[in-house]
């Protein structure tokens, strides 16, 4: 005689059968989410320590002249990107922005900030003003919250204002006390700046290597005709010094593009407002770099000035964290930049 289980009972066994998939289903989910976090944490500090050692890179190129660095930079990062592209079958796509007149508007503009921006940086760093390029990215994210203000009607916490104002006067003690002001520290900062505000009208029209290819076949021109300047002038060491130099000054393209793509890979992964968190990270290494390796000096206005930015920074970070249900990130937040400044989230009206 067969025995036949109470229907309650095979009802229950059904019904743990299920709950033991949906926990293995759960776990599985969770071990992914797990290795997906780790992988985006990967890749943004690895974003970040390249871009914080690039002003020893940039000292490793003499003979070559900041002009020649930016050129080479531009050009080669356009030769790797025109490899990519076909790659990542994004080549229609980067037609398709190539014929639309307000994209193209937007990025000539930009590409022209970029340019000075990296001018700025290059010229900064191969003549021992690397922590003079580290303010400027420190103050960037404060900058671009005020630009934020300005221009996209953005709006800031009472904690985030006094952090505004407390950078305004680090830069002002420097500028009384060394009797000048600091102007490449805030050349970096607001050419940057101002470029994610423009980037921040298309961020949703182009990827980031879309951007950066139109970018640099907008400046590529301009590029070669420094390049043969340089040449009549005798100045252009790219194939007088050597396969060595050559080869770095060609990596330079390939320097500027992956770590926009672990960027890119990186907000994917992760919160943007945890990559905002780490943005510091870069000119934290410049500027360890700049005192233990480039062995600049800190002048007393400096040391001054970097306190207060960076008491500035701790205020803003801490109240973004505290109030972080009512904020959101910023518009001018940019994928290729690593620029995630946080803004207050509530009556915001972008344009």
């Amino acid at each position: 005689m067969r025995f036949k289980a109470p229907a309650g009972a095979s009802r229950g066994l059904a019904l743990e059968e299920r709950n033991r998939e949906l926990s293995s289903e759960e776990e599985t989910m969770s071990e992914t989410q797990k290795h997906t976090t780790r992988n985006g944490f990967i890749a943004i500090i690895g974003t970040y320590i390249i871009w914080g050692l690039l002003p020893l890179y940039f000292v490793m190129m003499a003979p070559a002249g900041p002009i020649e660095i930016v050129v080479a930079r531009v050009v080669f990062s356009l030769i790797f990107c025109a490899l990519l592209l076909p790659i990542l079958r994004v080549t229609a796509d980067f037609r398709r922005a190539l014929r639309d007149r307000r994209i193209m508007l937007v990025l000539t503009a930009a590409s022209f900030l970029i340019c000075a921006n990296w001018l700025i940086y290059v010229m900064a760093t191969t003549s021992g003003h690397t922590i003079d390029v580290s303010l400027g990215y420190f103050i960037n994210p404060l900058v671009s919250v005020v630009l934020g203000v300005i221009f996209l009607h953005e709006r800031l916490r009472p904690a985030q204002w006094v952090s505004v104002a407390i950078s305004c006067i680090a830069v002002l003690i420097m500028s009384l006390i060394y009797g000048q002001v600091p102007w490449t520290g805030l050349g970096v900062a607001f050419t940057f700046g101002i470029y994610g505000l423009l980037k921040a009208r298309i961020a949703h029209d182009v990827s980031p290597i879309i951007s950066l290819s139109l970018e640099t076949f907008i400046l590529a021109p301009f590029g070669v005709a420094a390049l043969l300047v340089l040449n009549a002038q005798g100045q252009m060491t790219l194939l007088s010094e050597g396969p060595g130099h050559f080869w770095l000054l060609a990596s330079t393209g390939v320097v500027t593009v992956v770590p926009l793509m672990l960027f890119a890979a990186a907000t994917k992964a992760l919160p943007l407002s945890v990559i905002g968190m780490v943005q510091y990270l870069g000119p934290t290494i410049q500027f360890v770099l700049a005192l233990t390796v480039l062995h600049e000096q800190m002048s007393a206005d400096k040391v001054l000035g970097l306190s207060l930015i960076w008491v500035a920074l701790v205020i803003f970070t801490v109240d973004a964290l505290r109030a972080s249900r009512a904020y959101r990130v910023s518009a001018l937040s940019d994928p290729e930049t690593g620029m995630i400044p946080l803004v207050q989230a509530e009556d915001v009206q972008s344009k």
